[in-house]
């Protein structure tokens, strides 16, 4: 029987979890297994968690891919993110605060990694330039530019795992009169330091996860004052002195906007915080995932294989409460499933599990049902597959205890503490409040005096 060969689009979080879950199988001692070869744009391991100072274009003239900004904090707790075989414990010897900054994330994520083991499947510096299939010989051929050869190279495969993410090609909107705004105009894709912002007043155009966090960045690192312009509905939580929401931007005159209940305010700097496109270049009509994000794509059977053509595998499409850890979910799914250990319905059947799933989906009303759906469409894929097994429910939980604590206070909501549910340990406490804490490395995080959960008491 012929090998298989599988493409891999991608080596940030889902690329790396499709990697682990063959690398599992191998260790496992499977036998037959396909040749991998993952195709990644950066020159790195990452994706997302790859900060970079750059923005536009990268040293290859590619779109820069990643979001990141240098002071970013996680903004849900680490006890919902972590993954089942590799504990923070084990990675850190020692409890740390529910709510690590980005430099002290990524440690842990690439902590994991057996980088001897998946660098020999990557392909570094390589975007995907176009994808396609031919129904006779049953096989997708790939076209990547090389920009480490400077040629342009195409090879046949099996299956095509896209796992290219969907939060790096910026939703614009217009305005008018933005293109005379004498100040700086962004959106949240091209947003790195906060302390760019300081002494301005800084209007953030959104009313999602990333203008509440960069408008809390902005503020703790000394900007005059944020203004956050909602669509629909407010944000609406206790913002401290500085921070307000105002409705819809109507328009710009000069560097004073105009909101639709007629208020006005002088800018210095304007960040989109708008969202993000899912955008496939290299994909066909016939091969794209079209969707907006959300909860459970459509055409996406167990969210993750592509109804008209099951060999194209999406990791990773869905919004997201779970993350890493609902990726490798999908991961392992998607492997055994190419594996042969999982047989694939009709598509008649497939098409009825997806609108079951659909229906539940419209019937959402607020966050918690949201979670909830999630929490058990990891549970649906984990109990098919070998991962291990870990407290889906259980992080559905703490999840809205997050939703509570950012009510009660989104200023400090991570200075709160919680259980792994991995192996129970109880997080540490931050020395200072988050605010105070300005120095975010990982040398300056991990040498901080933590406060331990017995000590919690005491210092209250």
């Amino acid at each position: 029987m012929k090998q298989q060969k599988i493409a891999i689009l991608g080596a940030g979080p889902s690329g790396l979890a499709q990697l682990r879950a063959f690398e599992a199988a191998r260790q496992a001692g499977v036998k037959n297994l396909p040749e991998i070869v993952c195709f990644e744009k950066q020159n790195d391991i990452g994706g997302m968690w790859n900060y970079t100072w750059r923005t536009g274009l990268d040293k290859n003239g590619e779109p820069v891919h990643g979001s990141m900004y240098r002071y970013l904090w996680s903004n849900g707790p680490k006890e919902c993110l972590e993954f089942a075989d590799y504990s923070f414990d084990e990675h850190f010897g020692q409890a740390i605060p529910s709510y690590p900054p980005r430099a002290v994330l990524k440690d842990y994520i690439m902590g994991r990694i057996d980088k001897a083991a998946i660098s020999k499947y990557i392909r570094f510096e390589c975007p995907v330039r176009w994808v396609t299939y031919d129904e006779s010989s049953k096989l997708f051929t790939v076209t990547v530019m090389n920009h480490r050869t400077g040629k342009q190279e195409t090879d046949e495969f099996d299956y095509v795992v896209v796992a290219t993410g969907h939060f790096s090609t910026p939703n614009m909107p217009y305005f008018e009169g933005l293109e005379q705004f004498p100040g700086r105009v962004l959106h949240a894709h091209d947003f790195r330091d906060a302390l760019e912002f300081a002494n301005q007043d800084v209007l953030l155009v959104g009313a999602s996860y990333s203008a509440e966090d960069i408008g809390s960045q902005c503020f703790k690192y000394g900007a005059k004052s944020v203004t956050i312009s909602y669509r629909t509905n407010p944000i609406g939580f206790d913002w401290p002195k500085g921070m307000s929401e105002r409705p819809l931007l109507l328009r710009l005159e000069g560097n004073v906007g105009h909101f639709s209940d007629g208020s006005s305010k002088q800018f210095d700097s304007v960040v989109m915080c708008t969202g993000y496109l899912f955008h496939f270049p290299f994909l066909p009509d016939e091969l794209r995932l079209q969707t907006h994000n959300c909860l459970y794509p459509d055409n996406l059977y167990k969210g993750v294989f592509f109804q008209s053509n099951p060999k194209l595998i999406y990791l990773g499409m869905q919004d997201q409460y779970y993350t890493f850890n609902m990726f490798d979910a999908q991961a392992w799914y998607a492997r055994d499933v190419i594996l042969g250990q999982i047989a694939l319905p009709a598509a008649a059947q497939r098409q009825q599990d997806m609108q079951s799933w659909l229906a539940r989906h419209e019937q959402l009303t607020g966050c918690n049902d949201a979670i909830d759906f999630q929490a058990s469409y990891i549970r649906d894929l984990l109990e098919a597959t070998d991962y291990p097994d870990f407290a889906v429910e259980a992080q559905a939980e703490l999840f809205k205890q997050w939703l509570r604590d950012k009510e009660a206070d989104i200023m400090a909501f991570r200075e709160n503490v919680y259980a792994s549910t991995v192996t129970g340990t109880l997080a540490t406490q931050l020395p200072a409040s988050w605010l105070d804490i300005k120095d975010d490395s990982l040398e300056s995080f991990m040498s901080l005096d933590f406060i331990e959960a017995n000590e919690l008491d005491k210092v209250d």
